[in-house]
């Protein structure tokens, strides 16, 4: 018995610490992945405890996923100037990490195009690097929340781009609009799209009239003139 109890007593003190870890990985990454922002400070402890400690047991997909998401935040606060001095250590635990994460789910679009961003960070723009954009593309091609970041780096490098990639993102960038992502949308169309934009324009047509009524409006107040597909809009909206 006495036995039995010191073997739960050293379990507790060896597990349960990193349970509670794991947990407050998730919890977090949750956070992240859902945009919100977090107090200064918050996510380095934690990616450095993550860096140094084992977890409780074995890595699931989606606690890989959470140390993923967390190394990621952990480096753009790094190019923030947060901690700029070990930039290249976290941009590096990042990729390891978005790597393993997509070894056990290479479904996952969201960490291609996060994979995709990393490496350009890290050792500058290289067209091998679109390799990772395209997965992301082909692993979920509508989803809005990704188009969100996507769309805008893809319209970057548009030129560079093969056909099929070039056709996905114009339909992306539509699908925005058609989504009422219209502010978003008008940010990469009079931005780094602003080169491609009878072709962005264009892909307007089979888009709902009330989206892309709106989407001229919001044009219109940001004063760019613009031809968006079936939609006249009053002159003195130009004024």
């Amino acid at each position: 018995m006495l036995l039995t109890g010191i073997a739960g007593v050293a379990w507790s003190l060896i597990v349960l610490p990193s349970f509670w870890s794991d947990l407050q990985v998730s919890s977090v990454a949750t956070h992240i992945l859902v945009g919100e922002r977090l107090k200064p400070g918050t996510v380095e402890p934690i990616a450095v405890r993550m860096d140094a400690g084992s977890p409780s047991g074995p890595l699931y997909p989606s606690l890989v996923r959470a140390r993923a998401l967390i190394a990621l935040r952990s480096a753009e606060e790094g190019l923030l100037g947060k901690g700029s001095q070990d930039l290249d250590r976290r941009l590096s635990a990042a990729e390891d990490k978005l790597k393993s994460s997509l070894m056990l789910n290479p479904a996952d679009a969201f960490l291609w195009l996060l994979l995709y961003w990393v490496k350009n960070e890290r050792d500058g723009f290289d067209a091998g690097n679109i390799r990772y954009l395209e997965q992301s593309y082909a692993a979920g091609p509508y989803e809005g929340w990704i188009a969100l970041r996507r769309n805008r780096l893809a319209l970057a490098i548009f030129p560079l781009l093969g056909e099929q990639l070039q056709q996905k993102v114009v339909a992306e960038f539509a699908g925005m609009v058609e989504s009422e992502f219209t502010d978003d949308a008008a940010r990469n169309l009079t931005g780094v799209g602003w080169a491609q934009k009878d072709r962005l324009l264009a892909s307007l047509g089979g888009v709902s009239l009330v989206a892309r009524e709106a989407f001229a409006k919001r044009l219109a107040y940001e004063g760019v003139k613009a031809a968006v597909p079936g939609v006249e809009l009053p002159e003195r909206m130009w004024r």
